[in-house]
């Protein structure tokens, strides 16, 4: 049962650059804080400081700019040289109108402009990618926090993406250790003793989306702590939380 949770922000984490050893600035901030990081813990990281630690940021005075990408650039009144940026990092174009483009990243991430970003990063021209491998990113910052803290916790590496069927932005964790991000009710009975048929809850996704409460854009809260959720534990994947293309019925 997890009759209560807590959503604990870790406070006094610095502007990150890159080289910077992330896992030992958030044990230092967790350690200072009143509520320190306990095993059990799971660790909710937003994305845009894992990049900057792994130096995945481009600036776009460095970046030509091919036909293609001013093709659409002049179509959706953007810069071209962001356009480019976005199209080294897609795999596939999904959608794509006036005002917007969805993609699929190399990670098979569906999302808008293959999660290249300009907010919350310094310097006008300067935009932040995805990390190469966030399950590993996920990984390595738990491996470090039980290196510095001799804790066993996991660690979700969020970005804020759409949906389909609906409006707005959410949390989804996008790198994932430690835990299992799915579980399968499928076979077990409900309240009425019916079987689930089809019953697989994201809790990954959910824990993700909970943080994205206290994190937000401007917050400049990029740690938030889950306590008190009893989740499986396990060499989990954010990747299994991506549905085949086959059974995708959106593309």
């Amino acid at each position: 049962m997890n009759a209560d949770l807590q959503l604990i922000a870790i406070r006094g984490i610095p502007e990150i650059r890159p080289g910077d050893d992330l896992g030992w600035m958030i044990a230092r901030a967790a350690e200072s804080s009143i509520t320190p990081l306990k095993s059990g813990d799971v660790v909710v990281v937003a994305q845009k400081i894992v990049s900057k630690a792994e130096g995945r940021l481009i600036n776009l005075e460095a970046v030509k700019a091919s036909e293609f990408a001013q093709e659409i650039a002049a179509k959706q009144g953007r810069d071209p040289r962001l356009l480019e940026v976005i199209l080294n990092e897609t795999a596939n174009i999904v959608r794509m109108d006036g005002h917007v483009m969805i993609t699929e990243t190399k990670h098979g991430f569906i999302c808008a402009n293959a999660g290249v970003d300009r907010s919350n990063v310094s310097g006008k021209d300067w935009v932040s990618l995805l990390p190469v491998a966030p399950d590993d990113s996920a990984l390595l910052l738990k491996t470090r926090l039980a290196e510095l803290l001799n804790l066993n916790v996991a660690v979700i590496i969020t970005d804020t993406f759409g949906r389909a069927w609906r409006e707005g932005l959410t949390n989804v964790a996008i790198g994932v250790a430690g835990l299992h991000p799915l579980q399968d009710l499928r076979g077990q009975t409900d309240d009425h003793g019916k079987e689930l048929s089809a019953t697989i809850f994201a809790v990954a996704d959910e824990l993700a989306a909970a943080t994205g409460l206290l994190m937000k854009k401007t917050a400049r809260l990029p740690v938030v702590v889950v306590r008190g959720y009893k989740f499986e534990r396990g060499e989990g994947s954010a990747k299994e939380l991506i549905r085949a293309k086959e059974r995708d019925l959106f593309r």
